[in-house]
């Protein structure tokens, strides 16, 4: 069986979407057929000593392609017998690719995120990544929209392959219950619409808490569930301030729990937006497909590849314009209105992640990069 070497700073047990994209590919392969090399976090004795392959851990808590990072690497290519090498994010360890291919490594692939798709925008950065994709066989995107914003930069150098994030179609189901999170917010049996996301402006939560009083002219019995935290907190509290029980903020909440949140909601809103020029924008939205995989209508933003993670009028809807209070109100309130449409757009969600954004097919997807 051959091997692959993963190079990546992020790792788990320290949390973050990179680090559970990676885990999840990883867990997905052979476990033979695997060794990491990784940065340290808290807890990561206990965290590598459950995993069914080798990692080895730079005394390091950032993962950089330093020369000790090289040596490490390509004495693990040797070591290991890796003909293949996968960066779990390609900049800026997709440096030590030349080093890794002398010594024996046949097929190298970095994985990019979103956040590329700014670097490529700024002259030095835009340098630093077309000097990366030079040395790899493969360079993947999570979207149709992130390899649009790749591509002039890096076409010619590299091969562009799609390569998403998936989502664990067993955990995020129709069957998750949402009963006890009614019952800790105090929802009851109140039609209630539901926001999981880092409290950022790009999200739009500003937006949907603006349009809370139009939908609660026409559904005044209806709440509004922000799930997460983040930096916005503050200033949305005090924005939903005058309308009482109406707007219920969760604060952060842990992974394991997520499931039953978006189990909690009758419908998924997150209004997205494009931000600082382009520079703060959505790579894909693994929300409305993880709410979509819940069997929740979504409603979303036009920024970046969030349409994407949309069947537009079949799964949810694209509010065109997710700067508008007016917009997502009348959004919210055209599936408030029509339960069973809602319902219906839930269940083709939940069909279509099963079909295109389940981990298997993702796992598959990865497997032919590093075993065309």
């Amino acid at each position: 069986m051959s091997r692959t070497l993963v190079v990546t700073n992020d790792f788990p047990p320290r949390q973050g979407g990179i680090q559970t994209f990676v885990a999840a590919l990883l867990e997905r392969r052979p476990p033979g057929s695997l060794v990491v090399l990784a940065s340290r976090s808290p807890g990561w004795e206990a965290y590598d000593a459950q995993l069914p392959y080798p990692v080895v851990r730079q005394r390091t808590s950032m993962l950089l392609p330093t020369p000790a990072t090289a040596r490490a690497a390509a004495a693990l290519v040797r070591e290991y017998g890796c003909d293949t090498v996968l960066f779990g994010a390609a900049a800026p360890l997709g440096l030590l690719a030349p080093g890794l291919r002398a010594a024996g490594a046949r097929r190298l692939v970095g994985v990019t995120h979103g956040h590329e798709t700014g670097w490529v925008a700024l002259p030095v950065a835009r340098q630093l990544v077309q000097r990366i994709a030079g040395g790899l066989d493969v360079v993947t995107y999570i979207s149709g929209y992130t390899r649009g914003r790749l591509a002039p930069a890096l076409e010619g150098r590299t091969r562009l392959a799609q390569l998403s994030p998936g989502v664990d179609v067993d955990r995020f189901t129709p069957a998750a219950d949402g009963t006890a999170v009614r019952r800790r917010y105090g929802l009851g049996d109140a039609p209630v619409v539901v926001c999981v996301s880092r409290l950022v402006p790009r999200k739009g939560q500003d937006v949907l808490v603006a349009a809370w009083p139009r939908v609660l002219a026409r559904h005044p019995g209806a709440r509004l569930l922000l799930v997460g935290g983040g930096p916005d907190e503050a200033r949305l509290r005090r924005a939903a301030r005058g309308l009482g029980d109406a707007v219920v903020l969760t604060g952060a909440v842990p992974p394991a729990q997520l499931p039953e949140h978006y189990a909690a909601g009758d419908v998924f809103v997150m209004p997205c937006r494009t931000r600082r020029g382009g520079l703060d924008v959505e790579g894909l939205g693994m929300v409305y497909l993880e709410a979509a995989a819940c069997g929740l209508p979504v409603v979303a933003g036009t920024s970046g590849g969030a349409p994407e993670a949309v069947l537009d009028g079949e799964s949810g809807t694209v509010v065109r314009d997710p700067r508008s209070p007016e917009a997502v109100a009348a959004a919210v309130t055209a599936l408030l209105d029509d339960p069973p449409r809602a319902r219906a757009m839930g269940a083709a969600g939940r069909a279509w992640v099963e079909r295109r954004w389940s981990w298997t097919t993702i796992a598959a997807d990865l497997a032919a990069l590093l075993e065309p």
